[in-house]
């Protein structure tokens, strides 16, 4: 009956594109306030994937990985029947962002399956329990009796598999999939766990047959882990600082690229940002000339860390310096500041375990703000002062507020929501990093340490972009990415192994780290067309580009010029100039 509904729904959907075409005629300005026709079919997408991956929390859950593959393959067909020309403009910027998710979405469960593939022999029980909780959520209750063999068997098989792997003669699989396989165990114990648990005490006989059979396999998950990690990835079962990382390869890091509509190759990414470092180094030498030390700007970046206020005092600093941007953007008519956006923000403080993976600050409605706390060692605590100083402290904050991320999700919650689930690091933290830019060429960093303080970040950015396109490229290890940050930008080096370290723990995508600085080029190049040119001013400029939600920056450019659209849109646009003849 549900099908049957949803293909009515799509029917109906469809036939609505057809007998509306004539909308397509009205101007973009008045199309972007329009409701789109295609919101809600992008809504219902959400929900749907949103319900699957409540039904089905592991990844590795064959179940899971069918059922969403079909999801995909329904919704772009969906797609592919409709009359793209009968769209108006804002709603075709709609459907390439929903046909490239879904695109990348199939991609990416291609990838999940490969990186199954890839650690299977070091967990060839996975689907055994995997399929156990499929079971479970399919309401095919367990046979108490049946479910106790399969426990036993699986005790005996997690054991062999260690034993194969402990023989001087296994092949050692490759350090990056045995870590992320004694992740994956972990999460499969887990699974494990949450299945016994609905049964046990509730089914007395089921108790009675499996409590002792799933202690011992639940044991051996748990040695087995622990065997990975220490012999065949070699860290300490409870080390959360040792940089592992897993890189994607060249492959992957453009077929990511795509979907983020960059238009350059891993390559040519690493180009400008050598560029932009340059700059960096050139400014920073300025700078350090002002204050009396030459060239040498390293000394100038030790003098400026050698300025930090004392504990207790960082959070009113970071107060001054919010209101001290939030004026100037209002003063100077530069975005449009809602009253509650200015009045709603919060801070709050970083806690120390936190600060190993953001030692600097996070933000948004509330800005974590990180400086050290009594139970840090003394080394702790002076280079999270030192990397904590006013002059770096001042663009971090009004990066993580306003205008940057807490404008940023004030806004994307009240205009095109929807959109929200294109969300891509080249809108967000490019925005962020844009103003960096922007209040640069304007003025706002007058003194010399202040500069040092921007060209950190700035610089800091353009290192991101070559530290991890080389690690995913293979031609880098985590201790160079470190060294790179520690030598040339000028970080504590505890402060550079946590920013390494959360650059390659998994929990941010691969290009997430370069989106800083390319997403912030693109605003740039956008401004310096459609501003600087006098088209749009600059609070029309960022105002439409807050209103129009966190997508890629190629389509904000296309809405803002009212660009051609196809349905098998390619991106174009070459936002940098690198200077080849």
């Amino acid at each position: 009956m549900m099908q049957i509904f949803k293909r009515s729904v799509c029917l109906g959907f469809v036939l609505s594109m057809l007998l509306q075409g004539v909308l397509a005629q009205k101007p973009a300005a008045a199309q972007s306030e329009m409701p789109s026709r295609l919101r809600g079919e992008i809504e219902r997408f959400a929900q749907d994937t949103g319900a699957f991956d409540r039904l089905w929390r592991s990844d590795l859950s064959s179940a899971r990985m069918a059922r969403l593959s079909e999801l995909y393959a329904d919704e772009l067909a969906v797609l592919a029947k409709m009359n793209f020309e009968s769209l108006n403009h804002d709603e075709q910027v709609d459907y390439i962002l929903f046909k490239n998710h879904l695109e990348h979405e199939q991609h990416q469960m291609s990838q999940l399956k490969a990186q199954f593939a890839e650690m299977e022999p070091l967990i060839p029980f996975a689907r055994t329990i995997t399929d156990l909780e499929d079971a479970r959520r399919r309401l095919e209750f367990a046979d108490a009796a049946k479910s106790a063999a399969q426990l036993n068997d699986l005790a005996k098989q997690i054991a062999d598999t260690q034993k194969a792997f402990e023989s001087a003669s296994a092949t050692k699989p490759k350090r990056t999939v045995a870590y992320r396989a004694a992740r994956s165990v972990a999460a499969l114990r887990d699974t494990l766990k949450r299945w016994y648990a609905f049964y046990n005490g509730y089914d007395p006989n089921f108790t009675w047959w499996c409590e002792s059979p799933y202690k011992v396999a639940d044991a051996e998950l748990e040695k087995y882990q622990k065997f990975i990690t220490t012999k065949l990835v070699g860290i300490a079962p409870d080390d959360k600082t040792t940089i592992i990382g897993d890189p994607i390869g060249r492959e992957a890091l453009i077929e990511e690229l795509k979907f983020e509509m960059i238009p350059y190759t891993p390559e040519e990414l690493v180009e400008i940002a050598n560029k932009e470092f340059d700059w960096c180094i050139a400014e920073f030498k300025k700078a350090s000339r002002e204050m009396g030390y030459g060239d040498d700007y390293m000394k100038a970046i030790e003098a400026v860390k050698k300025t930090y206020v004392e504990p207790g005092k960082q959070p009113e600093l970071i107060r001054d310096f919010a209101r001290e941007a939030i004026d100037y953007v209002k003063k100077n008519d530069l975005v449009t500041v809602p009253r509650v956006a200015e009045e709603s923000w919060r801070m709050e403080m970083m806690t120390p375990e936190r600060q190993l993976v953001a030692p600097f600050f996070l933000g948004g409605e509330t800005i974590l703000v990180s400086y050290p706390t009594d139970t840090m060692t003394h080394e702790q605590k002076m280079m999270s002062m030192r990397g904590n100083n006013p002059h770096f402290a001042r663009a971090v904050t009004h990066h993580e507020l306003i205008p940057g991320h807490h404008l940023q999700g004030f806004m994307t919650s009240r205009y095109k929501p929807y959109r929200r689930m294109f969300g891509t690091p080249f809108w967000m933290e490019g925005w962020a990093l844009y103003w960096e830019f922007l209040l640069w060429d304007r003025g706002f960093d007058k003194t010399p340490e202040d500069k040092i303080g921007a060209l950190f970040w700035r610089s800091h950015r353009a290192a991101r972009i070559i530290f991890s396109l080389n690690f995913h490229l293979g031609k880098w290890t985590p201790e160079q990415c470190v060294d790179l940050l520690v030598s040339k930008v000028g970080h504590e080096r505890e402060n550079a192994l946590a920013e390494v370290r959360r650059s390659f723990a998994g929990d941010y995508g691969p290009l997430y780290q370069m989106a800083y600085m390319m997403g912030g080029l693109q605003f740039y190049a956008l401004h310096h067309d459609l501003v600087d040119s006098k088209k749009m001013t600059d609070r029309d400029f960022h105002d439409a580009i807050l209103k129009n939600g966190p997508i890629p920056v190629e389509m904000v450019r296309a809405t803002l010029t009212d660009a051609k659209l196809t349905r098998d849109h390619k991106p174009s646009w070459r936002y940098y100039d690198l200077g080849r003849k």
